[in-house]
């Protein structure tokens, strides 16, 4: 079900559920029901909000406590972000290329993460909520990345992935020209028993698929667009590098040295329904300057076929 009709009132969510609520002898059973089935609501954080007053009925209105005051969760570090989209229960930003998805508790007290940045936004602008992201990206790939600002978002969110439903777009530059029939790689990914932050295709791993397009075919480089239907670490990367075309600057996966610095993939759209209303969203991340650079290079070498 959609839900048109929301408000927020401090750390309350305003709904109007109708009769199917309202016009019930025992209101609350019927509005926990409604919630639970029209709005599919998670059963587990509906358990929590009960035991704690925070699921009531005013008049024709149902208020649930879903914007309470919750610790951050990481300590802000200030970074500049690029907010692609947000409201109440959603904010998309753009990762550069360089910075970490998250703390990893390792030594680099100094160093700022994509979370310690949200963090500090969430802090500036007087948002009370936890640092949430809801996947993740390379510390060398960009594009955007979503966070979930309340409980309920998140719920919803990781339900959402978990079935596939959110929708990440990417691009990359890969070495030599990538053949037409290319359009799906389906290999099981594995840790590689000899380098530690290496993986690789293996019987034993886990299933993963990738789905192909390309763009542009150069005289030394492919311009491709990708799909995952699966969400495996370094997934993308470990599969072109499998099928002979490693991306330009992966170093880690056969791809040729280049000036990028960095593996040629970014990030370029990300869909996803929104957890209140189901609306589709659609956040698009320019190619950052880097990839706009080697794009522009490898078109004006000598060129191949399109």
């Amino acid at each position: 079900m959609s839900i048109k009709s929301w408000k927020r009132r401090g750390q309350w969510l305003e709904l109007m559920p109708g009769k199917v609520v309202t016009g019930k002898e025992d209101r609350q059973a019927a509005a926990e029901q409604w919630l639970l089935s029209e709005l599919k609501f998670p059963e587990k954080l509906l358990h929590q909000l009960k035991a704690t007053q925070g699921v009531q009925l005013a008049g024709d209105r149902l208020r649930l406590a879903l914007f309470a005051v919750q610790p951050l969760g990481v300590e802000p570090r200030w970074a500049d972000l690029d907010v692609l989209y947000e409201d109440d229960f959603c904010l998309v930003v753009h990762k550069p290329a360089g910075m970490k998805l998250h703390p990893d508790g390792g030594r680099e007290e100094k160093v700022v993460t994509l979370d310690h940045a949200v963090a500090s936004y969430y802090e500036i602008n007087g948002i009370e909520t936890s640092v949430r992201h809801v996947h993740r990206l390379d510390e060398d790939t960009t594009g955007p990345v979503l966070y979930a600002k309340n409980a309920f978002a998140l719920a919803k969110l990781d339900e959402a992935m978990r079935l596939k439903a959110i929708d990440r777009q990417y691009v990359a530059i890969t070495g030599g020209q990538v053949p037409s029939d290319l359009r799906k790689i389906d290999a099981p990914i594995g840790k590689d028993r000899h380098h530690k932050q290496r993986r690789r295709v293996s019987e034993g791993g886990q299933d993963a698929i990738t789905h192909v397009d390309i763009v542009h075919v150069w005289e030394r480089a492919t311009l491709v667009r990708l799909k995952l239907e699966t969400g495996r670490t370094h997934q993308i990367r470990v599969h072109l590098s499998y099928a002979g075309y490693p991306l330009v600057g992966d170093k880690l996966y056969g791809g040729r040295s280049d000036i990028i610095g960095r593996q040629a993939l970014h990030g370029e759209v990300l869909s996803f329904n929104h957890p209140l209303t189901g609306a589709l969203i659609e956040v698009q991340d320019p190619w950052p300057a880097d990839f706009e650079q080697l794009a522009a290079r490898e078109s004006h070498s000598v060129e191949g076929q399109t």
